[in-house]
């Protein structure tokens, strides 16, 4: 299983791909030095790979390299964040 993430600024998304099929997507909102995640999903075909902390994680991290803080308004991401104090820095 072949899993990429791309970043696609221009629709203010990641996506996450397996075997180069979309799997999944977080949604975001710029708000100046924030990003609002309002909306994280798996396609149902894809679900219980592990995808969501994959991709979650990426999402994070790239975050904090564009030195973003962080909105947890999903529920999968702040769920995420609540779990791994190493993102608590973000919000």
């Amino acid at each position: 299983m072949n899993t990429t993430i791309e970043h696609q600024p221009e629709k203010s998304r990641f996506v996450i791909a397996v075997d180069g099929e979309e799997a999944g997507r977080a949604e975001y909102f710029d708000r100046g030095s924030k990003r609002d995640f309002h909306h994280t999903v798996i396609d149902e075909k894809f679900r219980g790979n592990g995808l969501s902390s994959t991709l979650i994680t990426a999402v994070l991290d790239e975050s904090r390299q564009a030195d973003k803080k962080v909105i947890p308004s999903c529920p999968a991401v702040s769920h995420f964040i609540d779990k791994h104090e190493e993102y608590q820095d973000l919000l």
